[in-house]
């Protein structure tokens, strides 16, 4: 038999499977594959060989070739058994989370600073024994002027410039309306309730006014209560959200819904009173409109006005959030800037 021939096939196979053992990922799996195994490797090398050996030495040189090709083929599938094990055990290590860690803190929403606002308006009024109560954003003509003493041309109309939804329905420009359904469904007990909600009005945007806006109405009927109430009322609730030594004064003005009407103003919360340009130099600073309620109104909403009267105001939520915060536009209450609205968490 040849040297070629006679080679040491059981020698190689040790080496081999030496080679293989050492082998610990996958690529290093395919290198000694082909090396051995493929169509390119040593043992298809061999096995080519057993056509030029004389014939009584190809058989048993075939069997030796055929003995290692089958160790060496169950070596490797135990092998690649061991690399993907070592691969699995590597990949776990590099993505295993830590649980003893901190958890990573999540975005959280929060109130729209209008809503914390009128949430805290209406604790402050119902620990003074309000009730809240909710009336339309829709509203018929009728409730929305009529009957809060503003007939057709009437010229407190044009105070208002007006959504008309249909000839007869509105939507409403104020709070007030509520006072009507309030009324009446309390009518002729006494009452005392806040009415909080949005306003519209078709006016121009311009960093004091919108076309949207937040109202919180007040009402208080009974058969005692006189204007001296109402100033409390409005002081109270100045010192719980102004401030402790906060004050409050009343000046004359003109609604249509209440006689005699007032403007009622805070000391300035910025300047304490000195003047600066947020107060234009007076120290004051309106927070409400309010009066005792007209006679007319009264009657519309079912009451007596010989037997009670009743006090009533009415505050803008934006105009309250601006003074408080010193915020110059009004516009920004509805542009859903995350930068401005969370700032108020």
């Amino acid at each position: 038999m040849s040297a070629e021939a006679t080679q040491d096939v059981e020698a190689y196979a040790s080496r081999a499977l030496a080679e293989l053992e050492a082998v610990r990922d996958q690529k290093a799996l395919e290198a000694w594959y082909r090396a051995h195994l493929s169509p390119s490797g040593t043992i298809t090398t061999l096995r080519k060989r057993i056509g030029s050996l004389p014939p009584e030495e190809r058989k048993p040189f075939g069997a030796r070739v055929n003995t290692a090709a089958n160790t060496l083929k169950d070596a490797f599938e135990r092998q690649k058994q061991v690399v993907e094990n070592l691969e699995l055990e590597r990949a776990i290590r590099r993505e295993a989370v830590d649980v003893t860690l901190p958890s990573r803190p999540l975005p959280t929403g929060g109130l729209h600073p209008i809503t914390a606002a009128i949430r805290e308006i209406e604790r402050v009024f119902n620990a003074m024994g309000f009730e809240t109560f909710e009336s339309p954003h829709a509203e018929l003509d009728e409730l929305n002027f009529e009957l809060l003493n503003m007939p057709p041309a009437h010229p407190a109309r044009d105070m208002q410039d007006t959504f008309y939804i249909s000839e007869c329905a509105v939507l409403r420009t104020h709070t007030s309306p509520g006072q009507i359904h309030a009324m009446r469904k309390y009518a002729p007990g006494p009452l005392r309730v806040i009415l909080p909600g949005r306003c519209y009005r078709h006016e121009q945007v311009t960093p004091r006014s919108e076309m949207q806006f937040h109202q919180v109405e007040g009402l208080m009927v009974g058969p005692r209560v006189r204007l001296s109430d109402l100033k409390g009322v409005l002081l109270a609730f100045a010192r719980q959200v102004f401030g402790k030594n906060q004050q409050i004064r009343l000046r004359g003005s003109y609604f249509p819904f209440t006689e005699p009407s007032v403007e009622a103003d805070i000391r300035c919360t910025l300047c304490g009173g000195e003047g600066c340009r947020v107060c234009k130099h007076t120290g004051w600073l309106e927070i409400a409109g309010a009066g005792l309620v007209h006679p007319t109104v009264l009657r519309n909403g079912g009451y007596d006005p010989s037997v009670v009267r009743g006090i009533a105001f009415g505050m803008g939520v934006e105009r309250a959030f601006m003074l408080l915060h010193g915020i110059t536009d009004i516009r920004h209450f509805f542009q859903n800037d995350l930068r401005f609205l969370r700032q108020f968490r």
